[in-house]
């Protein structure tokens, strides 16, 4: 067969397309390549009228030195025997505006294929070959760089004004300050009773500066013994004398 393409993009493009087989294999319409395998190997899906054939199979193409191309390719149908054989030479010839692609060579297949019409199979491999020629003229897809960006900061949260604490209220304070005239009652109490647990007011007596101070009727009669007693000695004094001198004048 013999199938001419125009591409609307210089030969020198074309050239290092054809020679990146990562750009071939994208440009093979409808491949879905399988992980691990050769650039351009894989599944490739043919539509025939209203029938479609998927194939899995690669694809090989190789630079001459005459400037033209050699593409290889081989593939099975993934649901039966059929099989597909490719041979074809491609070339390339400079035109106004643009490159021509001259396909020329063989193909040879069997199975499914050869039971659809002849003009279906005819019309699918040129429409194949026309969107593989497109593909190949279309710009390499460069890697999207986003524009620089400032380096973002962690938004520092609006400073809020926190309310001032509000100091609770003090506890009453038991006021044991005494009263400038205490009753003498009252205050003897108080001094017993502060500061000492209740098994030691019921039990044992108050000491030190807890001790109670004596009532002042308790110094009162302090005070009249304090004179008593020497007043009585000298009584006893005097009765002891006035025996002795009525014993001798006995």
């Amino acid at each position: 067969m013999e199938h001419e393409v125009f591409v609307p993009v210089t030969v020198e493009r074309l050239r290092e397309a054809l020679g990146d087989p990562v750009r071939v294999a994208r440009a093979v319409p409808g491949l879905q390549q399988d992980a691990g395998a050769e650039p351009v190997a894989g599944r490739l899906k043919v539509r025939v009228g209203s029938h479609s054939i998927t194939y899995r199979g690669a694809v090989r193409v190789t630079g001459r030195d005459d400037g033209s191309y050699t593409v290889e390719g081989d593939a099975t149908e993934t649901r039966g025997t059929g099989s597909v054989t490719l041979a074809l030479t491609l070339r390339l010839r400079d035109t106004e505006a643009g490159t021509t692609l001259t396909f020329d060579g063989t193909a040879t297949a069997d199975g499914r294929v050869t039971e659809l019409p002849q003009d279906a199979v005819g019309s699918a491999v040129v429409r194949l070959l026309n969107r593989f020629a497109e593909a190949l003229g279309e710009p390499e897809e460069q890697p999207e760089e986003k524009p620089g960006q400032p380096e973002e900061k962690p938004e520092t949260p609006a400073a809020v004004e926190t309310p001032e604490a509000v100091e609770p209220p003090a506890p009453p304070v038991d006021d044991f300050t005494e009263p400038a005239n205490p009753p003498a009652e009252a205050a003897h109490a108080r001094r017993t009773m502060i500061g000492r647990s209740a098994e030691e007011v019921d039990h044992a007596p108050p000491r030190g500066r807890y001790a109670p101070v004596p009532a002042p009727q308790a110094v009162a009669s302090g005070a009249t013994l304090r004179w008593a007693a020497p007043a009585a000695a000298v009584v006893l004094a005097s009765a002891i004398v006035v025996t002795r001198v009525l014993r001798k004048r006995r």
